[in-house]
């Protein structure tokens, strides 16, 4: 079992055994819920967690063996209300931008089922969010597929993230004009984005000129229609770097599969080489590995391995993974 996937299986759990009316599930019914498969990584779990879970029954007494939640994750779980209620307006939010960065301002449901829960989504979102918010979302089927569509354009949420970072930052880097080029490569300007390149990088002066350049070019607002655009210009490549910085900001830990990003490759007109584009930007983007299930985080989001900023759902999680005797920090 991958070490990240551990934090998913621990809160897909916590949630199974809530639902319950009881606030138990028996064992013999994990199956059920998680498939024959699944069931063996979510044992695990419950004997890897014991400030987490605690199992009742068994041969001990004669009643069938269940799992439960300790007291203090009990009173964690408490607190999970209040965070989803902290998190719809920015999940709102974010879906709405999500779909004004397309093409047509509408994207495959599908492909949004498929970051559900990296944007914090909850499972029943198209209940809950969707058609709670008939001014913002609409739902239609266009041959034989489902799509969630803009219901109206919102002018003031085409903005970046790294339009609103250039707006509140006090840190400049880099210099500008005439003056010295940056070793770091980074540079203070409206179309500038924030580098860090990995350690051990050596850029010679040549690379650094090509990359102040590169940061000094302007180029179209990822939410303008990408229609308008050439897809070879400079201009217009630089602008896909952008959107792809937007979509991973617009995620919970600033991060996404390759597997992920590729599914809004046509809504979004994403580079035909994307995986080439995000090495070449690797001042902007780690990728993990280069394989099919690579993932690829937003640099500037992270301390070294801690997460920087963290929304009320994560905040939330974090207790639990606090009681597991876990301190990922975001990573």
């Amino acid at each position: 079992m991958e070490l990240q996937k551990k934090p998913s299986l621990i809160l897909r759990l916590i949630s199974i055994v809530r639902s319950r009316k009881t606030e138990s599930l028996l064992l013999r019914d994990l199956e059920k819920e998680v498939g024959f498969v699944q069931k063996w990584n979510y044992m695990a779990v419950i004997e890897k967690y014991p400030t987490i879970f605690h199992v009742l029954g068994g041969q001990a007494d004669r009643s069938p063996p269940a799992v439960t939640l300790t007291e203090k994750a009990k009173c964690i779980a408490a607190s999970e209300t209040k965070a989803r209620i902290q998190m719809e307006p920015i999940l709102v939010r974010n879906l709405r931008k999500l779909l004004m960065l397309s093409v047509d301002c509408r994207l495959p449901l599908e492909t949004i089922e498929s970051i559900a829960d990296e944007l914090g989504l909850p499972s029943n979102f198209k209940n809950s969010i969707i058609l709670k918010y008939p001014q913002f979302f609409k739902t239609n089927e266009i041959d034989g597929r489902e799509y969630l569509n803009l219901e109206n354009w919102d002018s003031s949420l085409a903005v970046t993230a790294r339009e609103e970072e250039n707006l509140e930052s006090t840190m400049h880097f880099g210099l500008s004009g005439r003056a010295k080029i940056s070793r770091d490569g980074n540079f203070s300007g409206p179309f500038a984005f924030r580098l860090s390149f990995p350690a051990g990088f050596r850029p010679n002066m040549s690379y650094l000129e090509e990359v102040q350049r590169w940061q000094k070019l302007d180029f179209p607002s990822p939410y303008l229609n990408a229609r308008r655009f050439e897809a070879a210009d400079r201009k217009a490549r630089k602008r896909a770097v952008a959107v792809l910085h937007e979509l991973l900001s617009l995620t919970m830990e600033k991060r996404l599969t390759s597997g992920q990003i590729d599914g809004f490759h046509w809504e979004y007109r994403l580079p035909a080489r994307l995986l080439l584009c995000l090495i070449k930007h690797h001042g902007i983007f780690y990728i993990t590995n280069k394989g099919e299930k690579s993932t690829v985080i937003l640099k500037e989001a992270y301390d070294g391995s801690r997460l920087m900023h963290k929304c009320p759902l994560l905040e939330f999680r974090d207790k639990f993974m606090a009681l597991a005797g876990r301190n990922d920090g975001g990573s």
